[in-house]
């Protein structure tokens, strides 16, 4: 067999997988959800970057990222936006979402503008957060208590 026909037989073999892998079509614009009980901060805005807090460690979003699911930690969501306008939101809780069509949804137990905190409501918080975990007799109230912890210290960090 020729080279030649070996190579055409090679590039017919190998050009259906290149457009298999052409065709997964990242988007380069990602369409972002950020949302929580009290409040719909994005729906489905399309932003440059997204920066979160999670269980297994904070983790900026491109418009390319791989699909990922990940539970939110008491901390800042920090949103990027096209215009380069940065905007600080705290969550308390909740899940990350990247679906394969560059989606991103962010669902918070709760969430508040990182400038409508006020630090010493936050430090009062902490203080009565960490009494309370010292006085705390049963397992269920001393979890509870040590969650209200973590949480108001996310505050108090966030809102300095």
């Amino acid at each position: 067999m020729s080279f030649a026909l070996r190579s055409a037989r090679l590039a017919t073999m190998v050009r259906p997988s290149i457009r298999l892998v052409q065709s997964r079509g990242y988007a380069d614009e990602m369409a972002f959800t950020l949302a929580a009980a009290n409040k719909v901060f994005y729906d489905s805005a399309n932003i440059r970057q997204v920066d979160v807090p999670s269980f297994s460690g904070a983790f900026g979003i491109l418009p390319k990222h791989v699909p990922t699911l990940a539970v939110l930690k008491p901390g800042v969501v920090t949103v990027y936006e096209n215009d380069g306008a940065v905007k600080k939101i705290f969550v308390s809780s909740g899940t990350v979402t990247v679906n394969e069509d560059a989606s991103v949804q962010v669902l918070a137990e709760e969430a508040h503008p990182v400038e409508d905190l006020d630090s010493s409501a936050c430090r009062e918080l902490l203080t009565s957060a960490q009494s309370q975990l010292t006085s705390a007799s049963g397992d269920k109230d001393r979890a509870e208590a040590a969650i209200a912890v973590e949480v108001a210290e996310a505050l108090v960090k966030a809102s300095e």
